[in-house]
């Protein structure tokens, strides 16, 4: 390489260096030296925590009758030392003090969060044991529930939803949005970490299924595919940028159906029992057992 490339290289090199070493710059760090989350590392510990709450359709480890409990636990204890370092690692990125080997309260509050999430596990397990089931009463396609299981896209994407609600609970930054991503870059529904989703939850294939961050869906709904459950507007703060944290998506109660291509935006509700048709566009509330058509909602 010449002077005069080798030059032009360097001042490429010192214009990104100091695009992100500006103090405007939306990527500043506090500290460049603290490691961020691993992407493939969370992508593992998901891994292993879906090879614990279905044991025998995920993982590497030989399964039997036999071993269950022993590969149940090996497997949990290292998914948990995983998800510790990520966790203390997102907690440190915005953390004030000098570094990881300083910062007493990122650890401690670590510490509290992965014990509370693994306690809460079985529970969550036994919940998507209640998703399996829908997933299979409710389509006349699928032949068994281990089908479900390893195939279908929407209890891919309600198993990881389902982990990361439980760390966006607890406040935990970066990580379950990291989880929740990775489902719906498989599958190409996009739930968020915040949603509050009942029991027996099934999403009929699937592909372009939005659910948004403040949605609260009851017991036993059914979505089909194109579902969106979004928000209407975003209220600005004065300097015009959206206010964050508050109410901006649909409440849907128990036993609701909702078909493909259908769109509820806003702080809306669907009362129990409700259908709502194909290719909808729904901004207002409505009663118990209502069936919203697309005509219907076109007045």
């Amino acid at each position: 390489m010449d002077a005069q490339p080798e030059q032009a290289f360097a001042e490429i090199v010192d214009g990104l260096v100091g695009n992100i070493n500006e103090s405007i710059s939306p990527l500043l760090r506090k500290r460049t030296d603290l490691p961020l989350p691993n992407g493939k590392e969370v992508r593992r510990m998901v891994e292993m925590l879906r090879s614990v709450l279905f044991p025998g359709y995920y993982g590497h480890r030989p399964f039997s009758a036999r071993n269950t409990r022993y590969t149940i636990g090996a497997t949990l204890d290292a998914a948990l030392e995983i998800l510790s370092e990520q966790i203390q690692r997102a907690f440190c990125f915005f953390c004030r003090e000098t570094g990881p080997q300083d910062c007493v309260e990122c650890h401690r509050k670590t510490e509290r969060i992965v014990a509370e999430f693994a306690q809460v596990l079985p529970g969550l397990q036994r919940i998507l044991m209640t998703d399996v089931m829908a997933a299979y009463e409710g389509d006349p396609a699928a032949t068994c529930p281990a089908e479900t299981v390893l195939c279908y896209p929407g209890l891919h994407a309600i198993t990881n939803q389902r982990l990361a609600h439980e760390l966006y609970q607890r406040r935990v930054p970066l990580i379950p949005r990291m989880i929740t991503e990775l489902a719906h870059s498989a599958t190409g529904i996009d739930i968020h970490p915040g949603a509050k989703i009942g029991s027996r939850f099934f999403i009929d294939h699937g592909t372009g299924v939005v659910i948004g961050e403040t949605c609260t869906i009851g017991h036993r709904v059914r979505l089909y595919q194109g579902v969106t459950l979004g928000a209407k507007s975003f209220p600005l703060d004065q300097n015009g940028n959206p206010i964050k944290g508050i109410k901006r998506h649909p409440d849907v109660e128990d036993d609701v159906i909702i078909y493909a291509g259908a769109t509820l935006l806003g702080t809306i509700c669907i009362g129990r029992g409700s259908s709502i048709g194909g290719n909808v566009w729904l901004t207002h509330s409505v009663p118990p057992g209502s069936k919203v058509s697309q005509a219907d909602s076109d007045r």
